[in-house]
């Protein structure tokens, strides 16, 4: 396997094509949506097209962000937090996380995270990646009280999140920014 070519772009450092490659995750740029945190995808390795080998996600929250509205999907999924704390709501029930906490979310396991304490929460998030899978956003009482409930259960992406600004490239987040040279 070849090593991939690295782009720099405005916004940061990005791997071109197909190969391996070694990068800092404070050379690169991030994503966000405000209210959602920050976050940088780490899901290079496709199987065809489009459709990631693994979904893997770096998300920084800052107090009160969550990473979305409160969902289960159709796919397992996984969360480490690596810094920070955040607030895990799971099956209506409010848990506190810390580093090195592990939330373990089998298929159909309501869900959400939601930055806490005093500075940004770092979470590394993985899972099943397909696109088709099913997914069901959650109106819950629980949620709503942290801003991360949709009004109404829906199974349609595009009514759950279609009043969202779109997503925007920026610089890399604290505690990552920009390393030099």
């Amino acid at each position: 396997m070849r090593e991939a070519r690295i782009d720099d772009t405005t916004e940061g450092r990005l791997p071109a094509g197909e190969g391996w490659f070694i990068l800092n995750l404070g050379e690169m740029p991030w994503e966000t949506v405000p209210g959602f945190g920050v976050w940088r995808d780490l899901d290079w390795a496709r199987v065809s097209g489009d459709v990631p080998v693994v979904g893997i996600h770096i998300h920084v929250l800052q107090p009160g962000e969550s990473n979305g509205y409160y969902h289960a999907e159709a796919a397992q999924e996984g969360f480490v937090v690596l810094s920070g704390e955040c607030l895990a709501l799971v099956e209506g029930q409010e848990r506190s996380m810390r580093q090195w906490d592990f939330l373990h979310s089998p298929p159909g396991t309501a869900h959400i995270t939601i930055g806490a304490g005093d500075g940004p929460c770092v979470i590394l998030m993985f899972g099943g990646p397909d696109p088709s899978r099913k997914v069901e956003w959650i109106a819950d009482e629980t949620a709503a009280r942290h801003g991360a409930s949709v009004e109404q259960t829906t199974g349609d992406s595009g009514e759950a999140y279609g009043d969202l600004p779109d997503e925007v490239l920026t610089p890399p987040p604290a505690p990552f920014g920009r390393r030099a040279g």
